[in-house]
């Protein structure tokens, strides 16, 4: 699988990463995580994107992979309160015991990116988030301090110096950060995780979506419809449900700047076509711009700002 330098970090990712929500909120079965995420270190995937939000997928991950640590970059995120650790949301306190909690639950002495999960603005120039990762770092418990999220804050994020990583959203339904977030991040050298790349598979009918996917993928489906393109308007022939996949995923990984495109599956069969996907690499620049044009129509017909979504 092709790789990518990271920004300035030092490190390689994969195209593609795993992201680790689903096998989380999904509760999906231990035996199915162990088999789906050994099949991807296999096939060349070398990022591993959690958080400690994600309710079991830390300890899932854990136990499927942490016996082969050395092969992946492991990726987690924290901020928000837990009834079992002490502190206020984004305080100094909580962020040190979620670190600790996380490498326990991750069976590692070490993370290799810890992210800020989507704290406002205004949290995260007050400083004491940031401070907390830093001095994580500092202790070595993570190697690299990130922020996710989106719009103004992503942009304050990566400015900060200690800041090497950035996960934000990235998609044919979600184009802002294209504009705002990507340049500045190429500018300072940051390593950018695209998260959502493939638009929460927008194009499915929301009663086919599992779970609370089915409310969480709500704006993006009205988005993909607002824009009214079909794959066959692309030059791509067959079953659109199909295809729009790897429109999607090639779509996002052909934005300067992106990395590393995390997709959360239980399936492995969904796993395979992603892979196989990206292997195709990037799409045609005429592809891109027709994508993009769409985006920007139905955005201005719609008479909003599509922000970010976080």
């Amino acid at each position: 699988m092709e790789t990518r330098t990271f920004g300035r970090s030092g490190l390689n990712v994969s195209v593609l990463g795993f992201g680790g929500a689903p096998i989380g909120v999904l509760n999906t079965e231990q035996n199915q995580v162990e088999t789906l995420l050994n099949s991807a270190l296999d096939m060349g995937i070398n990022v591993v994107d959690t958080a400690a939000g994600y309710s079991g997928s830390e300890v899932a991950i854990g136990k499927a992979i942490g016996h082969r640590r050395d092969q992946f970059l492991l990726i987690s995120k924290c901020g928000q309160m837990f009834e079992d650790l002490d502190g206020e949301a984004w305080s100094a306190q909580l962020i040190s015991q979620t670190i600790d909690r996380s490498l326990q639950r991750l069976q590692t002495d070490r993370l290799d990116v810890m992210l800020l999960h989507t704290c406002d603005l205004e949290t995260l120039e007050q400083g004491p988030a940031l401070g907390a990762l830093i001095d994580a770092r500092d202790a070595g418990k993570i190697r690299h301090v990130g922020y996710s999220g989106d719009n103004a804050a992503a942009e304050s994020a990566i400015q900060h110096p200690d800041v090497t990583v950035l996960e934000t959203s990235v998609n044919l339904c979600d184009q802002a950060n294209i504009d705002q977030v990507l340049p500045l991040a190429v500018q300072h050298g940051v390593g950018v995780i695209a998260k959502r790349p493939i638009a929460n598979a927008a194009w499915k009918d929301l009663t086919a979506q599992p779970g609370f996917y089915a409310t969480y993928a709500a704006t993006y489906t009205e988005r993909l419809s607002q824009m009214n393109v079909h794959p066959t308007d692309l030059g791509f022939d067959g079953d659109a449900q199909q295809i729009w996949p790897e429109i999607a995923l090639r779509f996002t990984l052909s934005q300067p700047g992106v990395h590393t495109a995390i997709i959360g599956t239980t399936n492995p069969s969904h796993l395979e076509n992603n892979i196989k996907a990206v292997g195709k690499g990037p799409l045609p620049t005429g592809i891109v711009t027709q994508l993009r044009t769409a985006f920007r129509r139905a955005e201005t017909a719609a008479g909003e700002t599509w922000s970010g979504l976080t």
